[in-house]
């Protein structure tokens, strides 16, 4: 029986969780009370996404051998995932007890004390990740968790070396690669290429983990985020066309009326050619299919592009039927129909964002 729990140990590190669940089980048939294969069934159950199940398994575990480290920090990983997190604390803190030297205990209490939501333990939280990369300093993950920690407390210098570190020791690590792609947004506006980098990362870490929704949601505010500013060039093309159309109504005429109308063509060529070109050298060609994928699968991008899309149109036809005054009545209408898009488009978008 101990040759089916290697083997399912060795699924499990393969990622196949539903088979080494299954080899576990077959094992606990015949031994109930092995409290190494119910915290590997426990582990498993979690990566399936049975959270209740991998509690009740752990605990099981727990009752057989109250001072298994590896029973109480899954134990406490599993709390977390339930959002327990007084008792995720409390077995975090017992398996630092019991093994001060281990670096996944202090990593487990730095994760429980960051995602406690309590602003008082992030500090707590540092220290903890502090001291696990101090114990094992060839973890990528415990270098993630001093960043993850670094950036909540503001060092966001630290949290970027952090996640270099994390990094250079994984180059497949997705988390690493998601946030300091996060740090790269935030610095779009003070670095030339901060945004591509960002959005590197971000297809980096999706592609790495398909599982990654974080890094899909953050593709998707990127997405979002290039469409809004869209949304600026199509207003400035309305009203330039609602002012020259409105001028030419008038009684604007001869040379005065081309004028009118060849400044409001250019305002929209050049308004829309400016922004694609800008859009163009912000995004290289590997990061376009991305982006458009991630696009095409995403409500609030595809319901803001019908409204602007609207803006466009009508821009044209004003400009091309000046003399009906129809598209000029339009333009408010058309206006805060995009308004109140962007806000409902913003909204879903908030509420599709994963859990943390």
């Amino acid at each position: 029986m101990a040759r089916t729990l290697r083997q399912a140990d060795a699924l499990f590190d393969l990622g196949r969780h539903e088979q080494a669940a299954e080899l576990a089980a077959r094992h606990l048939a015949d031994a109930p009370d092995d409290a190494t294969a119910l915290v590997l069934l426990a582990r498993c159950r979690q990566h399936l996404g049975d959270a209740r199940q991998a509690l009740t398994t752990v605990e099981h575990a727990l009752r057989v051998a109250p001072e298994s480290v590896s029973a109480l920090l899954v134990h406490a990983h599993v709390l977390l995932t339930l959002k327990q997190y007084r008792q995720a604390e409390d077995s975090a803190r017992r398996a630092v007890a019991l093994a001060p030297q281990l670096w996944a205990s202090h990593y487990s209490l730095g994760a429980v004390l960051d995602r406690g939501g309590r602003h008082g333990r992030r500090r707590a939280a540092y220290e903890s990740a502090r001291r696990a990369v101090a114990l094992a300093p060839e973890e990528s993950d415990a270098h993630v968790l001093l960043g993850v920690t670094a950036h909540h407390t503001g060092d966001h210098h630290l949290a970027r070396q952090a996640y270099e570190t994390a990094l250079r020791l994984d180059p497949h690590n997705s988390t690493a690669h998601n946030n300091l792609s996060l740090l790269h947004l935030r610095r779009r506006w003070l670095r030339p290429g901060s945004w591509t980098r960002a959005a590197e990362g971000f297809v980096r870490a999706a592609t790495l983990d398909l599982n990654d929704h974080q890094a899909r949601h953050n593709l998707e505010n990127m997405a979002w985020g290039t469409l809004m500013g869209s949304r600026w060039v199509a207003f400035a093309g309305t009203v330039a066309v609602s002012s020259g159309s409105a001028h030419l109504r008038a009684g604007a005429s001869g040379t005065d009326a081309l004028v009118t109308r060849l400044v409001c063509a250019a305002v929209l060529v050049g308004g829309w050619g400016g922004w694609l070109l800008w859009q163009t050298r912000r995004i290289p060609p590997h990061l376009r299919r991305p982006l458009l994928l991630v696009s095409r699968g995403c409500r609030p991008v595809l319901g803001m592009t019908f409204p602007i899309a609207l803006l466009v149109v009508h821009s044209v036809l004003a400009l091309a039927l000046w003399r009906s005054a129809l598209f000029g009545a339009l333009a408010i209408p058309l206006f805060f129909f995009v308004i109140v898009t962007s806000v409902a488009g913003r909204t879903t978008l908030q509420q599709r964002a994963p859990k943390r």
